[in-house]
């Protein structure tokens, strides 16, 4: 029984980890990798392994370097089970339509203006098909991946139906017990309920890293300072062009705008959802509020948090195109939310030249992304293939992330291994996974002087269970 690391090692795209028990193979999570244009595409068109060699996919969530190679999978002939949670299948089911979308889209874009491209991944039937091979199980509820293989969801608190995952593989008379974090959330995240570690104990831990050499500020502040960049920007008569992810950073923004609304800390201007799939997305948040945190003021009998009457929904491209003619200020979010497709790039060409407007970073950035490049805040940035100042004022919000930080981290792998006194599985082998390696390197440090065995596997390494 061992773990080979596929993606998400020693980086944070492309997450995809391969278990193996005997005979058989689990696929955990088969995310899309980010960043450099030719060298993701390189890497997006490597599957991990032959796909007739899968028994299962568990996945973990649905965010695209999560869930995004799925259809892929699907296109070059996989047909087993894709286990996930119930909101995590139907979150799927306009993500990866949407992905597939894109791509073709981008594609002719990028024909029409005579410049090189390169074939859609896969399409928006096989998208269809990848919805068809998806089984949703609850959380806390035991289910059979395949022969000597059962798994477990507890909420990992990131987005609406993330999970970290328990897997309890025998083999030769052998058990053991693998804990894939997932992405771990935050306490006190809009509308999703706080992370709930698994209580029983491991053998060995894949742990998310993202922000394993920094922790946040809080989120009570991060809603403090978007009412105060959307009431400056307002003021200057600008546009607060904020790229979010479709689904999760999208929601809780609209969420938190129409609290900040409500209690009369931001003025009354537009707030535009410029994206078919955080309409879609938003739409499945609201079939599923059986996992919302009903502690929160907001969510307490209100069946219309994500609209009010700020908030219009613009599904269509004329309506997209339109908002470039509006006059005065406005709030536009837009994905992709490391502004790597979609059209957030089209408002970024329009309007990050203009230092009255305001380009808000409310989410974590990979190395090689434009994303990044806004970040740090380069005098110019390239979009569709054209330079374009970047004039805008940048605001990055870090208490916005749906990622745990550093202390946030740590704290869930000590409740894992705590809870593993009675089991004697309290001494876990933890591999860091979804890091950049500075972000590794710190938390591992930190780690192994609190008494964990612990590294963080390169690409292609195995490990035993």
């Amino acid at each position: 029984m061992h773990i080979e690391f596929s993606g998400a090692a020693r980086e944070v795209t492309g997450s995809c980890h391969i278990l193996r028990v005997g005979q058989r193979t689990v696929v955990l999570d088969c995310g899309m990798f980010q960043g450099r244009r030719a060298e993701s595409r390189e890497k997006n068109a490597r599957l991990p392994l032959p796909t007739n060699e899968i028994d299962a996919v568990v996945l973990s969530h649905a965010h695209i370097d999560h869930a995004g190679r799925l259809p892929f999978l699907v296109n070059r002939g996989y047909r087993g089970t894709i286990w996930s949670t119930p909101a995590t299948r139907d979150l799927c089911a306009v993500m990866l339509a949407d992905s597939a979308h894109i791509q073709e889209k981008d594609a002719e874009f990028l024909e029409r203006k005579g410049r090189p491209h390169a074939d859609p991944m896969y399409t928006i039937a096989d998208a269809t098909h990848t919805q068809e091979l998806m089984v949703g199980v609850p959380y806390q509820k035991w289910f059979d991946v395949t022969d000597g293989v059962r798994a477990m969801y507890t909420d990992a608190g990131h987005i609406l139906g993330s999970a970290s995952v328990v897997i309890e593989a025998r083999e030769g008379g052998v058990t053991k017990r693998l804990v894939f974090s997932g992405d771990i959330g935050r306490d006190g995240l809009a509308i999703i309920r706080d992370p709930e570690p698994p209580r029983d104990g491991a053998d060995v831990i894949l742990c998310e890293s993202t922000y394993g050499d920094r922790d946040h500020e809080s989120v009570a502040g991060a809603r403090a300072q978007l009412a105060q960049v959307v009431r400056e920007t307002a003021a200057r008569g600008g546009r607060v062009l904020i790229p979010a992810f479709a689904v999760g950073r999208t929601q809780e923004l609209v969420y938190d705008l129409h609290g900040l609304y409500r209690d009369g800390e931001i003025p009354a201007i537009p707030i535009y959802i410029d994206s078919p799939l955080a309409t879609d997305a938003t739409a499945v948040f609201q079939m599923h509020p059986e996992v919302f945190d009903r502690t929160e003021a907001l969510a307490r009998g209100n069946d219309h948090l994500f609209d009010f009457e700020l908030v219009r929904y613009t599904r269509d491209v004329a309506a997209s195109k339109a908002l470039n003619q509006k006059t005065g200020p406005m709030i536009v979010i837009a994905a992709s939310g490391m502004c790597e497709s979609g059209r957030i790039l089209h408002h970024l060409k329009n309007g990050a030249n203009d230092p009255r407007n305001t380009i808000l970073i409310v989410g974590f950035q990979a190395e090689n992304t434009l994303g990044r490049r806004i970040v740090e805040r380069r005098p110019q940035i390239t979009v569709f293939g054209e330079d374009v100042p970047l004039s805008a004022q940048v605001v990055v919000l870090n208490g916005y992330s749906a990622h745990g930080d550093r202390t946030q981290l740590h704290a869930w792998l000590n409740a894992v291994r705590d809870g593993g006194s009675a089991s004697g599985r309290a001494h876990p082998r933890v591999h860091l996974v979804h890091g950049e390696p500075k972000s590794q390197d710190a938390f591992s440090a930190v780690l192994t002087a609190d008494g964990y065995t612990v590294d963080a596997p390169t690409p292609g390494a195995q490990r035993p269970l």
